[in-house]
């Protein structure tokens, strides 16, 4: 097995496929030989479980979930990665490399074609520029995980587990968090990058709920007050909700009203209740809809 965290093992890969790193797709690949398998060490519960790994890099993490994984699928979008992969993946039967956009996925669809009834996490370094999109598309999606572990940035780490209700907290961590509970592991310094980010980073690990908060629908719904509501975040939840999901102030206000909240609240300071409940006042003209909290 090539030693990816070694420098002039990578260096040689790259020259010898002539491989140049692409700062448009946030490419910053570990070097550091203690942080992939200590990710799969927490993110990967069992052998028995399959893996998900979005974005390869030369593959460093993809050895480490194979280690401990009886089946990884790695979805990449960079194909001129393809014959690097060839070769430090050589003799890992049990990785898969699917050269796709993860974001034109149907996560749902895909766990059922690639892992069947195989119980499924997922473990990667996603790249910075497109990380609240991605997990985004993982939690709005009807995909069953056992467990999401990935790499951040130490800010977005940060925002990530932010409470709800909290300045620190955006549209993504009221969808991570309706969803399961996010915790920060560890950090990772820029120096463990190669070339080095201007940025550290954190390891994250989000476990969904054992039984959901709300329904499927209930969730869609409330994630759709999530993004009106954030993308005006310092509005009053009035002004933003009411612009955002093209509803009556009135309509808004007495929904409001309802979840015990004034006209003044900002739609930042709600909590994750206040949410629920919101969605369900919005939906339903009152607060009692059975919804938990």
């Amino acid at each position: 097995m090539l030693d990816l965290t070694d420098m002039q093992t990578v260096r040689a890969l790259a020259k010898r496929h002539a491989f140049s790193f692409s700062k448009g797709l946030g490419q910053n690949f570990l070097i550091d030989p203690e942080v992939c398998p200590a990710i799969a060490e927490y993110g990967i519960p069992s052998r028995e479980c399959g893996v998900l790994e979005i974005g390869t890099g030369f593959g460093v993490l993809t050895q480490q979930l194979a280690l401990q994984s009886e089946q990884v699928a790695a979805v990449e979008l960079d194909r001129r990665l393809e014959p690097i992969l060839a070769e430090t993946l050589r003799g890992f039967e049990n990785v898969t490399v699917i050269w796709q956009d993860i974001m034109k996925v149907d996560p749902a669809e895909f766990l059922r074609e690639q892992f069947g009834t195989r119980e499924v996490c997922v473990c990667a370094n996603l790249p910075y520029y497109i990380t609240s999109p991605i997990l985004m598309h993982l939690l709005e999606s009807d995909a069953v995980f056992r467990s999401i572990t990935v790499m951040v940035q130490k800010e977005a780490a940060e925002r990530l587990c932010a409470k709800i209700g909290s300045r620190a907290a955006g549209a993504v961590t009221a969808a991570v968090q309706l969803r399961g509970t996010a915790e920060l592991l560890f950090h990772v310094p820029r120096e463990s990058f190669y070339p080095a980010p201007k940025v550290d980073s954190a390891v994250i690990r989000i476990t969904p709920y054992a039984e959901p908060l709300c329904t499927p629908e209930m969730l869609r719904n409330v994630l759709a007050v999530v993004k009106a509501g954030f993308a005006q975040r310092r509005k009053t939840a009035v002004n933003a909700l009411s612009g955002g999901l093209s509803l009556e102030k009135e309509q808004v206000t007495r929904a409001l009203a309802a979840c015990g909240c004034g006209e003044t609240v900002r739609f930042e300071q709600l909590d994750l209740e206040t949410l629920l409940k919101l969605t369900a006042a919005l939906r339903d003209g009152t607060a009692d809809s059975g919804i938990a909290p």
